[in-house]
């Protein structure tokens, strides 16, 4: 792959959107291969994905300006239609995914990391949409994604004036759940993964699945999910395992993923 870097650390990959000389912008190359690095993880081995950018200026500065500059309709539909299904495909991957937002998250790059299930930052973090600065809308799924985040005024207000907001405010508003010092920004990161995949593979998808699902439902759907996923852990080895060691007042060195 030409902009995407991949590798592991034990059970979790780290996914690197390398296209430095134009700020980690995504084109329809970089999408491309961002998505046959997702269909390409093993769930067997990868407990976790840290998913973030090259360098120290910008984790994605939005998508390529030059490429859709002259887009028709029908083509920027299918550019957006492509960044969404990526995206949502990210979103609803597995194993949880990390954003480690190393500077600009501007447009696509808010976008992107907003289909992650957490998002840290550098203290150099900025985020935003400027799209009606372009004369577009966002295009990536920034219209739902961020006001389901943060609440719809304050999407309403980052969108209509295409204001970009720092790390701080970010924090404030819910949108990261923690600022670092640029050079701890990836070995937080891997400290946040590493706790997540000391647990239970299997239980924490299937938290990730009751969430992702739940919060599109009425309450009492969402419950109904709820007690179906609870139930089937039931089925797994990793349950009995837990259990056990539980009641053994012990503690297990590492689930099995069964």
């Amino acid at each position: 792959m030409q902009f995407i870097k991949y590798e592991t650390h034990d059970a979790i990959g780290i996914i690197t959107i390398d296209r430095q000389e134009a700020l980690n912008a995504l084109n329809t190359d970089v999408l491309n291969e961002l998505d046959g690095v997702i269909n390409s993880i093993d769930l067997d081995t990868i407990r976790v994905v840290i998913l973030t950018g090259a360098g120290t200026k910008s984790f994605v500065a939005g998508a390529d300006i030059a490429e859709m500059c002259h887009l028709s309709h029908a083509e920027g539909k299918r550019f957006s239609h492509k960044g969404l299904r990526v995206f949502r495909k990210l979103e609803l991957f597995p194993a949880p995914v990390i954003a480690a937002v190393n500077g600009y998250a501007l447009g696509g790059g808010c976008e992107l990391a907003l289909s992650c299930d957490i998002r840290i930052c550098s203290e150099n973090a900025m985020f935003g949409q400027p799209e009606v600065t372009l004369g577009i809308t966002p295009g990536f799924g920034g219209t739902q994604r961020l006001a389901r985040t943060i609440g719809v005024g304050k999407a309403k207000e980052m969108i209509y004036t295409a204001k970009p907001i720092k790390a701080d405010e970010a924090y404030r508003l819910g949108l990261v759940n923690a600022v670092y010092p640029q050079a701890e920004l990836i070995p937080e990161a891997i400290k946040l993964a590493e706790k997540i995949a000391h647990n239970a593979p299997i239980a924490v998808r299937a938290c990730k699945e009751a969430i992702n699902y739940g919060l599109q439902v009425d309450i009492d759907s969402s419950l109904r999910i709820e007690g179906n996923i609870f139930g089937s852990c039931f089925e797994t080895a990793d349950q009995v395992a837990g259990m056990e060691a539980f009641l053994a007042k012990k503690k297990i060195d590492k689930f099995q993923n069964k």
